[in-house]
């Protein structure tokens, strides 16, 4: 699977905490990848789980960094979509030795033109340019 594939999953996977509770979580990865457009090898779900629980661990500090960088916005007032592409975005420019800014920048972008509205990619690129 590539990186860009890999990223959509955990973009998936993430986007789930928007509408469950994280105790429901653990069961809501099993349903996940039981879906027969989600299923991966034994190596790519251990990389795609790995990934999305190291970003959860952080949500709350991601937030916390995007609420003080997003002049006018915060975290709540997001849609959902660029909230959680924000999120691995931020997790992968702060956090991921594995990443390069420019490259989290621009997959989140891609990311958004898929799956967001018609402004979420110059809003997501506005915001993560504060913080290569």
């Amino acid at each position: 699977m590539s990186r860009r594939e890999l990223r959509e999953h955990i973009f998936k996977l993430l986007f789930r905490i928007e509408f469950n509770a994280i105790e429901e979580m653990p069961e809501q990865i099993v349903l996940y990848f039981e879906e027969e457009e989600n299923q991966a090898d034994e190596q790519d779900t251990k990389y795609i789980t790995e990934k999305y629980e190291n970003i959860l661990a952080k949500v709350e500090e991601i937030d916390a960094m995007l609420n003080a960088e997003a002049e006018c916005w915060t975290t709540d007032r997001m849609g959902k979509v660029d909230l959680t592409l924000l999120r691995l975005a931020v997790y992968e420019i702060k956090y991921d030795d594995d990443v390069p800014a420019g490259v989290a920048i621009n997959e989140a972008v891609e990311l958004a033109k898929k799956f967001g509205q018609d402004a979420s990619g110059s809003f997501i690129n506005g915001i993560l340019a504060k913080f290569a």
